[in-house]
């Protein structure tokens, strides 16, 4: 028993020390042990899902309720955020839960039955034990149960493994959302190379097209310095360098963060945020048809990324 109970309990501390060693965790986990303590057995089960902070919603078999505040403790020390459920409660064995039967009682309405049968005259029962059992108080069980220290271990060892169980569902599907991250992370920098190709040849497309279209005037005389001057001016405006840079520079931010002892899903939602105004001025920007093309692509390998980071831990 002892060292059943230290195995689990120092797998219970191994996943809490190790969770800084992990990098991205999903919020969304399910964990389940079963411990049996005598003729009991002790079931604990752990749901979570997204949640911005810990919402902790606990169902507490009565007799461990006066241990409510070190569950409590145990729970979001290991889980931190998410809506999480937690349920435990006892199955006992049949033969042995059963309420007994209280002899003397049963013996003390049977005498009384027939006592006032005689005197009202009044038939006696036919079916006298259905008659007397379901008398008050027949089957009804008396004594308090009480936590004993042996039982609480065995109790305390089942919500220890419950969460070490969730801990290792919430990893697993974290690697899925890491290898999710990198994917799109990867997509939206391979677009934003392809744009430098386009965004070169537009100050030639953009030059031709507003000389043609001046040309299209008929009797219109126009400075050839003054209008390079404002092609320049223009074209300044239009120049996106910084916004590729600075989404360059977020892109690599993502990946650092990811790589982190403890990454953080609220941290990554900020930096998808930044890269999102990155893309939206590139795009505003983008007076070309193929580099919009581009950007509409980048925006929805961004959207992907948004909606799984919520479920980061």
């Amino acid at each position: 028993m002892q060292i059943y109970a230290f195995s689990h309990h120092f797998l219970y501390i191994c996943i809490i020390l190790t969770r800084n060693k992990t990098m991205i965790q999903s919020m969304t986990g399910y964990g389940k042990a079963i411990v049996t303590y005598k003729d009991k057995k002790i079931n604990v089960e752990i749901k979570s899902l997204n949640s911005k902070s810990l919402d902790l919603s606990v169902r507490i078999a009565p007799l461990y309720r006066e241990k409510e505040m070190e569950i409590r403790q145990m729970v979001t020390a290991a889980l931190e955020r998410g809506k999480v459920d937690f349920s435990i409660w006892i199955e006992k064995d049949a033969l042995t839960d059963a309420a007994p039967v209280n002899a003397a009682l049963i013996e003390n309405y049977y005498h009384q039955i027939k006592a006032i049968a005689a005197r009202s005259g009044i038939p006696e029962p036919q079916d006298w034990f259905g008659t007397l059992l379901r008398m008050p108080d027949v089957t009804v069980r008396n004594e308090v149960e009480v936590l004993e220290d042996g039982e609480w271990e065995a109790a305390r060892r089942a919500v220890e493994e419950a969460i070490a169980h969730l801990t290792a569902f919430r990893r697993q599907e974290g690697e899925a959302l890491e290898r999710k991250f990198k994917e799109k992370i990867d997509n939206i920098e391979q677009l934003l190379r392809s744009i430098g190709p386009y965004e070169k040849s537009r100050v030639e497309k953009i030059r031709a097209r507003i000389v043609e279209g001046l040309g299209k005037i008929p009797e219109v005389d126009y400075n050839e310095n003054r209008l390079e001057q404002e092609l320049i001016y223009y074209i300044e405006k239009l120049d996106i360098s910084e916004e590729k840079q600075r989404l360059a520079n977020h892109l690599d931010y993502f990946r650092q963060t990811m790589a982190e002892p403890k990454a953080n899903g609220k941290k990554l939602g900020f930096i998808a945020q930044e890269m999102g105004r990155e893309i939206n001025t590139t795009g505003s920007k983008s007076n070309l048809a193929e580099m919009q093309n581009i950007v509409v692509k980048m925006k929805d390998e961004l959207e992907q990324i948004k909606e799984q980071v919520l479920n980061a831990l």
